[in-house]
């Protein structure tokens, strides 16, 4: 479970940092299932009667439910798309409440995201970004650097709303009617748990797809390029340090993310008839060329 690794990587840091178990730590866990706001808000209830010194919240969900139980407890969180435009905090440099961390993402990689699909698939005339308004609030932002990277390209731009599960294939059949479409999939909530089904749709319609994690290129999408999510929580555990020993949220800024992968899986570049250039591979952080098992959401 990534989850659980990115936590680990979390409580390393945290170790050299003087924090041991059992010695002057103690760390209380819940998991709630990708979507389940229910049981995110149950969860986040259990963790604020223990009265804990700081609560790390892996995602937008997850903060999005701990800051309803509590405005007092300190919140860290891990990684957050859009922690304005969530309310979570005032600003990056004022957060205001109790409530900092870092994120995944600024406005530009949309145009990113694009160039690179284009530089992996050069036929692509027609790119749709897949988002869902209700968890990306602030799609707006990143539209304007998606549109320019578009026309620069020639590559015509198609805002492609997702609003629940059952719309996904209908949205990613829509852009397969036509020849040398794309997608670009935008690191929502929404999105990210329905990262099988993505992979799954875009395989079966023969559509290239770019994702901003690397768990998308290793189950079966053709390339991803967004932050190394590890590096965000090692980073974490100094902000986590720092308000053990007496810091305030609303003194600590929300962070950017500062490391980014490029993962490319040359099997379903073959797969898409692709050649992928040599240049690109050696830019490349992996390159995967075993074969993959691409699972959709109702089959995990």
């Amino acid at each position: 479970m990534e989850g659980q690794a990115f936590v680990a990587t979390f409580r390393e840091e945290l170790l050299k940092l003087g924090w041991a178990e059992g010695r002057n730590l103690r760390s209380d866990y819940r998991w709630a299932p990708p979507g389940d706001a229910e049981a995110a808000r149950r969860f986040a209830n259990e963790l604020v009667v223990l009265q804990p010194n700081l609560i790390l919240a892996h995602n937008t969900a997850a903060t999005a439910a701990a800051l309803e139980q509590t405005h007092t407890i300190p919140i860290l969180f891990a990684i957050v798309a859009d922690p304005v435009g969530s309310g979570f905090v005032t600003s990056f440099s004022r957060p205001g409440g109790n409530a900092t961390g870092f994120t995944t993402l600024e406005p530009t990689m949309a145009g990113k995201w694009l160039e690179l699909l284009k530089e992996i698939a050069p036929g692509v005339n027609r790119a749709a970004l897949l988002f869902n308004p209700a968890t990306m609030p602030s799609i707006d932002n990143f539209l304007s650097s998606f549109k320019a990277a578009a026309a620069s390209l020639g590559v015509e731009a198609i805002v492609a709303p997702v609003h629940d599960t059952s719309a996904l294939e209908s949205v990613v059949a829509t852009q397969a009617r036509e020849p040398n479409g794309g997608l670009i999939v935008m690191p929502d909530t929404f999105m990210t748990a329905r990262h099988g089904q993505v992979a799954a749709l875009a395989a079966h319609y023969r559509l290239p797809v770019i994702a901003p994690w690397r768990f998308n290129a290793e189950i079966g999408g053709l390339i991803s390029y967004g932050i190394d999510v590890a590096d965000n929580f090692r980073r974490a555990a100094g902000y986590a340090d720092r308000i053990l020993n007496g810091a305030k949220p609303n003194e600590l800024p929300v962070q950017a993310p500062v490391k980014f992968e490029l993962v490319i899986n040359l099997k379903t570049a073959k797969a898409l008839g692709l050649d992928v250039s040599w240049i690109l591979q050696q830019r490349a952080d992996e390159v995967i060329e075993r074969a993959t098992v691409i699972l959709s959401q109702r089959d995990r």
